[in-house]
């Protein structure tokens, strides 16, 4: 993930100057927009907001499903949560916009493959605040020069966390050694980040500052990122809700509880 002033996608600035609505697909992740502006963005390699909200336990992973079920098809998911009172109104545009800047920081990530836009497209976690899409590439380039400055080698961000063995004189930092815990060899960095239920672009920046330290193993050739394509369902997104989608999105959920 190397430094790039092209690290946004032109046609997302395009859409933006021309108001378009519907959702920017790439290989790594994808962007909704509105108006222009982007509203949503998810990706493979960083925890949505139903993550975020229930890892934490600021949500009862019951309370999203619910959510899902009853406000999904009309597009409210995000409404329902803070009409209902299981999120304050604040709190939900926090997370929503942390969710937003870590899944756009891979979708926009230099070299991610062709792009593809699908005109009339609405996300079912609805409108919660739309940012500017000039906004959101800035940010993407800047947390990219940020990690860079960290430490220059992008293959740590990909490949399975392993620790060093003790002695060599580092320390980690308590939110170091939450991370330490879950460095099996097999776990890459994103997995942590759905583990703790913290974004992945904060993950990498601390698995970055150890590998500056020493505290885990860096590879010694590239690694290989996991292809983690997009669900077939987001390439093959209706204009109209997907009830049928919405069901299996609640019970992929439960099933991972």
């Amino acid at each position: 993930m190397t430094a790039a002033p092209t690290a946004a996608s032109p046609m997302l600035l395009r859409l933006a100057e021309e108001r378009a609505t519907g959702v920017l697909v790439r290989d790594h992740g994808a962007l909704y927009l509105a108006d222009g502006q982007v509203v949503h963005a998810e990706s493979p390699a960083a925890p949505g907001v139903e993550v975020l909200l229930t890892a934490g336990g600021r949500l009862a992973p019951e309370g999203w499903q619910e959510a899902v079920a009853k406000a999904g098809a009309r597009r409210e998911v995000a409404r329902f949560l803070v009409d209902s009172g299981q999120v304050a109104g604040g709190e939900m545009e926090i997370c929503h916009l942390g969710a937003l800047h870590d899944a756009a920081f891979f979708a926009l990530a230099p070299g991610s493959g062709p792009t593809r836009f699908r005109y009339g497209v609405a996300h079912w976690i609805g409108a919660v605040r739309p940012v500017p899409a000039v906004a959101v590439a800035r940010e993407a380039r800047r947390r990219r020069g940020l990690l860079d400055s960290v430490w220059p080698h992008s293959e740590v961000d990909t490949a399975p966390l392993r620790c060093r063995p003790s002695g060599h004189g580092a320390t980690a930092t308590p939110r170091q050694r939450a991370l330490l815990e879950l460095a099996d060899g097999v776990r890459t960095p994103s997995a942590i980040a759905r583990a703790v239920g913290r974004p992945a672009f904060n993950t990498l920046l601390e698995v970055r500052r150890m590998a500056a330290a020493g505290l885990v193993e860096t590879p010694s050739d590239p690694a290989v990122p996991d292809p983690a394509p997009l669900p077939a369902w987001v390439a093959d997104f209706a204009v109209d809700p997907d009830i049928a989608l919405l069901r299996r999105l609640r019970d992929a959920l439960e099933a991972s509880l």
